[in-house]
This record gives structure tokens, C-alpha cells and sequence, in this order.
């Protein structure tokens, strides 16, 4: 790990962004809240939250810092879901990771309570895909 020891506690934040691309007929089953597993949203939310909070435990050089907020919005489109996750804190290193790592999870999620309905008949995923997963946003107090 990098020597953080030195350094002032300060407000940090992130903003981080990712769509997962899913078939017409699944995003139609989310709305509906049709999908077998429940609410994708809910869960994918819950899912990122926890992520955030665990992203020390998952990458070994991030530095353990207390979360102080977080938050994730959800924009159903017509063949895909973006997710967008903010992280807040006062601490000595950012909270770019977490944020990433929140909507990864979020998205990873999703994925996993529609799988059965994105599956071709080789029980493939051609069309399925995470991508543009990034930071939006990141700011410390000066």
C-alpha cells in the first residue's frame, strides 16, 4: 500500500458510471418487476452499496476508509440499464475505487437475476455486455 500516513483528512468524492446492454424483452420484465430472482433494481442497489463498503477487502492495495455516504441512481432505457454510483467521505485517499467497484457490482448484479432470460439456445450471451464503466466525476476539498 501506499504511505497515506502524512497526508490531511479531507471531503473526497466520486462519481462513477457503467450500463449493462440487455434484450428489449428483459428490460421490459424489469419495469414490470417480472423477473423471477425480484426486484433487479433493489437488489442491484443493495449489491452496490455493499460493494462499496467491502472495496479494501476486494483490492488489496486500497487503504480501508470509513464510507460516509452513498447513493446510486438507475436509468432504464430501451436496451440497457446505467448505473451511476456516488461515494462520499472525509479521509486521506479518494474514493474512486469504491465508486467503481459499487457500480461493477450493481451491474454484475443485474446480470445475475437475468441471465435466464438473456441466454440464447446454446446458453450463450451474445448480446449481453458491462461496458463504459468510468469515472464521472471525482473532487477533493482543497
Amino acid at each position: 500500500m501506499i504511505d497515506i500516513s502524512d497526508k490531511k483528512a479531507v471531503r473526497r468524492e466520486a462519481e462513477a458510471v457503467g450500463k449493462i446492454i440487455l434484450k428489449k424483452d428483459t428490460i421490459e420484465k424489469i419495469r414490470k418487476k417480472e423477473i423471477k430472482k425480484g426486484d433487479v433494481i433493489e437488489a442491484a442497489k443493495l449489491a452496490g452499496i455493499n460493494a462499496v463498503k467491502q472495496t479494501s477487502v476486494l483490492i488489496p492495495h486500497c487503504h480501508q476508509i470509513l464510507i460516509e455516504f452513498t447513493n446510486f441512481k438507475f436509468e432504464i432505457e430501451e436496451d440497457f440499464i446505467e448505473a451511476i454510483c456516488v461515494v462520499k467521505t472525509v479521509a486521506k485517499t479518494g474514493v474512486e475505487m469504491e465508486s467503481l467497484v459499487g457500480v461493477s457490482t450493481a451491474l454484475n448484479t443485474i446480470w445475475d437475476m437475468v441471465k435466464y432470460l438473456e441466454k440464447d439456445e446454446k446458453g450463450q450471451y451474445p448480446n449481453t455486455r458491462i461496458e463504459n464503466i468510468s469515472i464521472l466525476r471525482k473532487w477533493k476539498q482543497q
